[in-house]
């Protein structure tokens, strides 16, 4: 027991042809593709340090490497900043209060290290001093991507070959050869639908894949729909492609006509920024004709390779 020392009650711990659409019943997907990859330390010198360094600096709570602050209790137990609030300050090994006391021999000899990216066995072979590691991490070009569907909350996440099988097997997402589309989205009781998303549309395109969502929401007060491509890659190579989408009847045409967003994006902050075809719904039921009680909009578009 520490002198002075207070024990904690509870401690919290943690392991770590043309188309018709109609809004599908979707469940929500509970599968994670989880990612590891060996972690090794190369000291400035290029000396691999041995697991001992490894486990000083691994957060005991949450398993991932511990950054400044690093915090220890009176007895010596180290731990990362965000879990110091979710033990609510009781050290996890031992149970003492853990003040605000900072590890800083444990930060200094962190700062001496240099590691590999964590995405090296994705194809990342840079190395790194500790502290520049994190941020190299969020943008690095081989990092997974997130799974681009839009109609469930999917954790799916994995290079773009896995995210395609995943799409096909699992969301039963419309796959299609070629650069154009015509496609209809149809929804009875269209007034009666504020917020909805269409069934995700796969176009397998010079050897590419890009994903079309159609949705329905709340732009203010007025409720509109909205027709965007998003691209399956990184952004660097969306730029070298182009798309049309266009939407109309009765001597009337709406035309967009961009660039792909890629899926790094969210499907949420392309949508907020309204980065493709927004259409008035009342407009929208006009291009519908008959009686406008039921959705029938017909959307076209290509998609091409700026030279």
């Amino acid at each position: 027991m520490v002198p002075g020392g207070s024990a904690c009650k509870e401690v919290v711990e943690s392991h770590s042809p043309v188309s018709d659409y109609d809004i599908p019943t979707t469940k929500s997907d509970s599968n994670t593709t989880t990612m590891k990859s060996a972690v090794s330390f190369v000291g400035k010198h290029g000396i691999h340090s041995n697991n001992g360094v490894y486990e000083l600096l691994e957060c005991p709570v949450c398993t991932n490497l511990m950054y400044p602050p690093i915090h220890q209790c009176p007895n010596g137990h180290t731990l990362c900043s965000n879990c110091k609030i979710r033990v609510h300050n009781c050290c996890p090994t031992c149970r003492y209060e853990l003040g605000n006391i900072r590890c800083l021999a444990l930060e200094k000899v962190a700062e001496s290290l240099e590691l590999p990216c964590k995405y090296q066995n994705l194809g990342c072979h840079d190395i790194f001093p500790y502290y520049s590691k994190l941020k190299h991490e969020q943008h690095c070009r081989f990092r997974p991507y997130n799974c681009p569907y839009a109609g469930s909350e999917c954790s799916v996440t994995g290079d773009i070959p896995a995210l395609v099988a995943h799409l096909k097997d699992d969301h039963k997402v419309d796959m299609h050869d070629g650069c154009t589309f015509n496609h209809r989205y149809v929804k009875s009781n269209p007034h009666e639908v504020e917020n909805a998303t269409w069934m995700l549309t796969v176009f397998n395109c010079f050897g590419r894949q890009f994903c079309l969502h159609f949705e329905a929401f709340q732009l203010g007060m007025a409720p509109v729909y909205m027709a965007f491509l998003r691209f399956m890659g990184d952004d660097n190579e969306a730029k070298k492609f182009s798309y049309s989408l266009e939407v109309g009847a009765n001597g009337r045409k709406l035309i967009w006509q961009g660039i792909p967003r890629s899926i790094r994006d969210s499907h949420r902050k392309v949508r907020d920024s309204l980065d493709g075809l927004v259409i008035q719904r009342n407009l929208a039921l006009y291009f519908s004709g008959g009686d406008r009680q039921e959705l029938k909009l017909r959307v076209t578009g290509r998609i091409w390779k700026e030279e």
